[in-house]
């Protein structure tokens, strides 16, 4: 396997024997394969929470530069969503 280097990882005892039952069982090759797979699962996770985290650093930039905070009823916010929602349905026939 090229450009592949080699790291020791320290786990529970649980971890390691799910990793050896998950060879065991045939399901994987080596111990290796199976941290490969765990890895790449977490990379998506961690790719997606990292572009997570952006969209709300921008947000949040986007809220300060909006200007001064403002009391709004959450009432009155809530009865005119409703209403302008309404409005914008298709009628019943």
């Amino acid at each position: 396997m090229p450009n592949v280097e080699k790291v020791s990882v320290s786990m529970t005892t649980q971890h390691a024997e799910l990793l050896r039952d998950a060879v065991s069982s045939g399901a994987y090759a080596s111990g290796s394969e199976v941290v490969r797979e765990a890895m790449r699962d977490w990379s998506a996770k961690w790719m997606q929470k990292r572009g997570d985290i952006a969209k709300l650093r921008a947000m949040w930039e986007e809220g300060k530069a909006s200007g001064p905070a403002v009391e709004v009823d959450f009432d009155t916010a809530l009865n005119e969503a409703r209403q302008e929602m309404a409005s914008s349905a298709p009628h019943a026939r």
